[in-house]
C-alpha cells in the first residue's frame, strides 16, 4: 500500500482573473522543499510515519484548497500541503519529544503576535516537510502551533481541540480563523492568525499566515478571500491575561519619544496589541520606541474620534487612561 499524500491549502493570490490563475502553477513538491534555507530548515522526507499510526482516521487525508468558483474546476487550484500531527523536531531532523499532547502552555495575546511576527520577519519558506529552527513545521497549522507555543505540531483537523469557538464580535489579536472540512478534508482547509481589525466596519483585518512562498502579514477581507463563510473564529484555551486589573500609572511623555528604551514602551505596545492596534509591528512590541508604536498609538487615538494634534501618535495621560481602561 502506497503512503498517502497529505495535501492542504494554497490561498489564492489577490488577482483572481483566469489569466493569472493559469500563470500560477503549483511548484513541484521537491522545489518547494528546496526553497527552505539549508542552514535553518530541516528536511523530513518520510512524513512522520509514526504519526500515521496514532493519528485519527480523518488525519490520513489533510486538506487541499479547492474553493468553489463557477466555471473553475477544483483541480485548477494550486495546492498547499500540510503535515499530520507531529512532535517538535531538532536540528538533526529527528523528533525531540513525544507527539503533541493536551497540555496548554499559558501565553498572552502580545506573545502570540510577537511569535507570529518573528516568522514574518524571518520570511520562513513554506513547506509541509521542513521544520524551522524552533522545531515547528513550516505550513499553516505548524505556524499556529508555533504562535500558540503548543507542545507539538498540529493540523487543521486537531487545532480546534486547543481552542474554544467564539463569535466574530469577540475576535481579538491572537485568535484564529479556521476552516477544516471534515466531510471532505481535501477541499478548503486552512488557518490564519487574527491580528486586529483594519477598519471600524470590521470588514477587513490583519492576517498572519503561512502560505507559499513564505510567511506573510496582510490585510484580508473577513473571513477570508475564499470559502469565507466556512472560516470560524477560535480562541486558544491557554490564553493568559497580560496585566493585573486597574489602570497603571501614566509614566510621563518623556518615556515615549524617539530613542526611548524602557519597560513602559513594552507595556504600551502589549496593550495596543490587546486592543487590536498592533498591526504596525513587524516583530512585536519591545522596549525601544519605534514607528510601530507611534502608528499604533495614532490609530488608537483616531479610533477615539481625535484629529490633528490630538492624534499625533504620542500617548498623553488621556490616551493612556483610555488605552488601559
Amino acid at each position: 500500500m502506497e503512503t498517502p499524500v497529505f495535501e492542504e491549502f494554497d490561498p489564492v493570490s489577490d488577482c483572481d482573473c483566469p489569466g493569472c490563475r493559469h500563470r500560477r502553477p503549483a511548484l513541484p513538491h521537491s522545489r518547494a522543499v528546496l526553497a527552505a534555507p539549508a542552514h535553518r530548515a530541516v528536511i523530513v522526507a518520510t512524513a512522520a510515519a509514526t504519526a500515521l499510526a496514532t493519528a485519527p482516521a480523518a488525519a490520513v487525508h489533510a486538506a487541499a484548497h479547492a474553493p468553489g468558483r463557477p466555471g473553475v474546476p477544483a483541480d485548477d487550484e494550486p495546492g498547499t500541503p500540510q503535515g499530520v500531527p507531529a512532535p517538535l523536531h531538532g536540528p538533526a531532523g529527528r523528533p525531540t519529544g513525544p507527539a503533541a499532547g493536551t497540555d496548554l502552555p499559558g501565553i498572552t495575546r502580545a506573545e502570540i503576535i510577537d511569535r507570529a511576527g518573528e516568522w514574518v520577519a524571518a520570511k520562513v519558506p513554506y513547506s509541509m516537510t521542513a521544520y524551522w529552527s524552533d522545531g515547528y513545521r513550516q505550513d499553516c497549522s505548524g505556524y499556529v502551533s508555533m504562535a500558540w507555543k503548543l507542545p507539538g505540531n498540529e493540523w487543521t483537523g486537531s487545532l480546534g481541540r486547543y481552542a474554544d469557538r467564539i463569535s466574530k464580535e469577540e475576535l481579538q489579536p491572537g485568535d484564529i480563523l479556521l476552516f477544516h472540512n471534515p466531510a471532505d478534508p481535501r477541499k478548503g482547509s486552512h488557518v490564519v492568525i487574527f491580528g486586529g481589525w483594519t477598519d471600524h466596519t470590521h470588514t477587513s483585518y490583519t492576517a498572519y499566515e503561512q502560505t507559499r512562498p513564505r510567511t506573510r502579514k496582510k490585510t484580508t477581507p473577513y473571513a477570508y478571500r475564499s470559502n469565507s463563510g466556512k472560516f470560524l473564529p477560535y480562541r486558544y484555551k491557554g490564553l493568559a491575561a497580560s496585566a493585573a486589573g486597574g489602570v497603571p500609572r501614566y509614566p510621563g511623555r518623556a518615556m515615549f519619544r524617539p530613542g526611548a528604551d524602557n519597560a513602559h514602551v513594552t507595556q504600551l505596545g502589549e496593550q495596543l496589541v490587546e486592543k487590536g492596534f498592533g498591526r504596525h509591528y513587524t516583530t512585536g512590541p519591545g522596549p525601544r520606541w519605534g514607528e510601530g508604536d507611534r502608528r499604533g498609538v495614532e490609530a488608537f487615538q483616531r479610533a477615539q474620534g481625535w484629529r490633528g494634534g490630538a492624534a499625533d501618535g504620542y500617548p498623553g495621560p488621556e490616551t493612556w487612561r483610555r488605552l488601559f481602561s
